[in-house]
């Protein structure tokens, strides 16, 4: 009995083995890192008068963003420059055209010294105004230089005070130098007209916003962006895919960025050949408020409308980001051996709450690899497994005859006992 229940959990064990190796194929290389340059990343704190108010978690604002700060801190890893810059930290007064230059570079960009960027933080206190516009344009020159990956993450609970120098014309300023600055914002107990304000700053970069009530998502949301900064940057190419599978644009391996409407669909075409494997994958961001409950669709299909493979994924508000992918092998011994024409249909569900901005539409990154066929033994589908399930029938064949052999010589093992 007990050789049985082994020979049944072995043969369990190998089929979710087989199963892990179906449901998490091996990652494709759709990009090459750009620069082997440290990643920055610039903190830029709002340090306003308003940041005194006690009301997250029992607590003031500056109190949350200490904590979380020295949190940071300390989970930073080794290969990212650290910087950390202030806007309305030093001028208390009301002299509006001196209160929107009170933007300073508390702890410079480079390699990070702990403890001396804590103590930096701990001598912070609210003082005046929100200069947000003038603050992102220096934290733009904090980065400047180096082919690594430069992020901004901004941390305010208030829309700016001093216009007419709009921080969303900035960001979209920054964003088109082309320097490869994405600007991350976040905003403390937020209000529609803040949101707004951050939501434009987010997305004119292709950055996130986020908005929290609590130190722990505070501290969190930091981390997340500050480790994102340490992935290997890769060079994304823009496309605009089509309304239709006809029109669709004609892409090779490699990754692409477009903007799909709320609700929209978006296609685009990649040529197979027989004996190759195509792998797609593909990302929208809400990088605004977005109603919770929402989907994302990846379609692989015939030119003439015939699906051939889908990946789906659904979301409930909990993330900024969801992805799906896809992978459809075309056999060698394909009737046609000239290349087939698939379509990648790409279709959201998200839908926003009035007075969001639907305008542009969310950012979509779509990675594309074309690679030939599995045929190395440590690929599960060498095995057929990916084109059949001729392997699991095997198995389970193996297993049943298995059982009428060990039930046989149990039989006669306890005949023998019993004659003798």
């Amino acid at each position: 009995m007990i050789t049985r229940t082994r020979l049944a959990a072995g043969a369990c064990a190998l089929l979710a083995a087989l199963a892990a190796g179906m449901a998490f194929p091996a990652g494709a290389s759709a990009g090459e890192p750009t620069g082997e340059d440290a990643p920055k990343v610039d903190l830029v704190l709002d340090v306003s008068g308003s940041m005194r108010t006690r009301d997250i978690d029992g607590g003031t604002r500056m109190a949350a963003a200490k904590q979380a700060f020295n949190e940071v801190l300390d989970a930073t890893p080794e290969e990212v420059q650290l910087g950390i810059r202030t806007l309305g930290a030093d001028y208390p007064g009301d002299d509006r055209k001196t209160g929107c230059k009170d933007t300073a570079q508390l702890y410079p960009v480079g390699p990070l010294d702990r403890t001396e960027a804590k103590t930096a933080v701990a001598t912070l206190s609210p003082t005046g105004w929100t200069p947000i516009g003038p603050a992102l344009l220096k934290a733009a020159g904090d980065l400047d230089g180096g082919d690594g990956s430069k992020r901004i993450v901004l941390i305010s609970d208030g829309e700016d005070t001093c216009a007419p120098l709009d921080p969303c014309e900035v960001a979209r300023e920054i964003a088109a130098k082309g320097i490869g600055l994405t600007i991350d914002t976040l905003g403390l107990v937020p209000n529609t007209k803040m949101r707004q304000q951050l939501s434009c700053i987010a997305e004119a970069t292709g950055g996130t916003y986020t908005s929290v009530e609590h130190t722990e998502e505070l501290t969190d949301k930091v981390n997340q962006l500050v480790d994102r900064a340490a992935d290997p940057v890769v060079t994304p190419v823009a496309t605009e895919g089509a309304d239709a599978c006809a029109k669709a644009p004609a892409l090779k391996s490699g990754l692409y960025t477009d903007r799909e409407e709320f609700g929209q669909q978006r296609w685009y075409r990649v040529d197979v050949e027989p004996g190759q494997e195509l792998r797609a994958s593909v990302s929208i961001g809400a990088d605004r408020a977005v109603n919770p409950s929402y989907g994302v669709l990846l379609r692989a299909v015939t030119v003439h409308g015939r699906e051939i493979v889908r990946g789906e994924a659904a979301g409930n508000g909990r993330t900024d980001v969801l992805s799906t992918g896809l992978r459809y092998p075309k056999a060698e011994n394909d009737d046609d051996a000239a290349a087939e024409a698939v379509c990648l249909q790409v279709t959201n569900s998200f839908s926003v709450a009035s007075g969001v901005k639907t305008t542009p539409g969310l950012p979509l990154e779509l990675t594309v690899d074309v690679v030939d066929g599995p045929g190395d033994s440590d690929d599960v589908a060498a095995f057929g497994l990916g084109r059949g399930w001729w392997l699991l029938g095997l198995l389970v064949l193996v297993g049943f005859l298995a059982g009428l052999l060990w039930g046989w010589l149990s039989r006669w093992r306890f005949a023998i006992w019993r004659t003798n």
